[in-house]
């Protein structure tokens, strides 16, 4: 009789939250429209003053399918974490998530693949919470309550990981170029690049039985051009709860006009981003060469104006983000406070006394830096010598396990960072 009445107070509980799924957004995935895709691989570089550019996102997403580590993770948080734009972790691997990585994130995404191997979709979801389980879990019960008995702690353990895997959002993933990294990671090859049909019901399976709070269509790389318009079409008309994310080869608005038009809720877009830092390094390298120390604003303002323009990575990257009216003009206003605050920092370090671990220590007060970080972060001071910091610690090994190795340029060791 008890069993009864729990099973039919259970089910009327599931037919409530049904009808709310329903009739009300319960996702707790933001509606955002623009989310930038971080990738903490040493290969893969952040601007000088990334808060600005970054600044114009809706959100920022962490992850990657090549070369990321539980150390480049936690140095590209550690320069993450301080802005006010919400910060997402999208691990590819369960050691990936840290205890900072996990107090730092605003979000945790769970990546699932719908048109991969069953390692892709299963597999790799079990090691993770295997991992959380058995490690993360503990580990955090251990730290904060060590004189708890082992029974209660391992209780203790079992509820953080429900509760941590509670509070995530799942991604269900359509993964359509099989040349990419990510395509190799979940065993996605030719055969299994989805018909818009198939993808359709695969993603109305993910919206409606596995309960993704995202469906993710990803090319990865590459535009999916009309072959995505023409799936993004029918998912939009399919899906009921889950968030239409589009990511993969969105390399200016009208690519991004082309896929929300479709029906995408939010584009991601991480190379083009990237290509920011990129072209960055080269820049600073030429003003080196080309300005001295202590040019003026407007002499800085018009040397960038002869190398920034609509073609360039910058005013690309802002025409991807939908609020954004003059790419151009706002490309070449971050580029130029980023010149200037280079250049100043480079006259303060020739100038600047050393800690005892031979780090050069600057006056962050009144710099170009702080000026520049002020409208857009809540604590520009604790940024600005956080990137300060950064720049000033060399290029280290390259695999962007150091703060420094994230950033486009470094003070230390010859400048820019390829």
């Amino acid at each position: 009789m008890r069993r009864d009445l729990a099973a039919r107070g259970e089910r009327a509980v599931d037919t409530v939250r049904l009808l709310a799924r329903s009739a009300l957004d319960t996702n707790p995935v933001p509606d955002w429209e623009h989310v930038t895709k971080v990738d903490p691989e040493g290969a893969k570089k952040l601007p000088l003053l990334y808060p600005l550019w970054l600044a114009e996102t809706d959100a920022v997403s962490v992850g990657g399918s090549a070369d990321v580590t539980p150390a480049n993770t936690e140095a590209a948080f550690d320069l993450l974490a301080p802005l006010s734009t919400p910060v997402c972790h999208e691990p590819s691997g369960a050691d990936h998530v840290t205890r900072r990585s996990q107090e730092t994130a605003d979000l945790l995404l769970v990546p699932e693949v719908l048109n991969g191997d069953t390692e892709a979709l299963v597999g790799t979801l079990g090691v993770a919470i295997e991992s959380v389980r058995e490690e993360l879990a503990p580990r955090l019960v251990s730290q904060k309550a060590p004189w708890l008995p082992d029974r209660i702690a391992d209780w203790l353990a079992s509820v953080a990981t429900s509760l941590l895997l509670s509070e995530a959002a799942f991604e269900a993933y359509i993964v359509q170029n099989p040349d990419s990294a990510a395509a190799r990671e979940a065993g996605v090859d030719e055969s299994d690049v989805l018909d818009p049909t198939t993808a359709k019901r695969r993603a109305m399976a993910a919206d409606r039985h596995l309960e993704s709070e995202i469906v993710y269509l990803e090319y990865s790389g590459t535009f999916g051009g009309d072959e995505a318009i023409e799936i993004l079409d029918r998912l939009d008309d399919s899906l009921v709860r889950s968030r239409l994310w589009y990511g993969g080869g969105l390399a200016d608005g009208e690519d991004v006009r082309a896929v929300r038009d479709a029906g995408a809720d939010t584009v991601v877009v991480g190379d083009a981003f990237h290509r920011v830092a990129e072209r960055e390094a080269d820049l600073l390298e030429q003003a080196t060469a080309d300005l001295g120390d202590d040019a003026d604003p407007e002499t800085i303002r018009e040397w960038v104006a002869e190398r920034v323009d609509a073609e360039g990575p910058g005013a690309r990257f802002l025409a991807t983000v939908p609020g954004v009216d003059d790419p151009v003009a706002l490309a070449r206003e971050y580029t130029g406070a980023t010149v200037r605050a280079w250049l100043e920092l480079r006259a303060r370090r020739e100038r600047a006394r050393e800690n005892a671990d031979g780090v050069p220590v600057i006056d962050i007060q009144g710099t170009a830096l702080r000026a520049a970080l002020a409208p857009v972060v809540d604590d520009p001071d604790a940024l600005a010598a956080t990137i300060a910091r950064a720049a000033f610690s060399g290029a280290g090994k390259g695999n962007g396990e150091a703060e420094g190795e994230q950033l486009s340029a470094s003070l230390v060791d010859g400048g820019a960072s390829h």
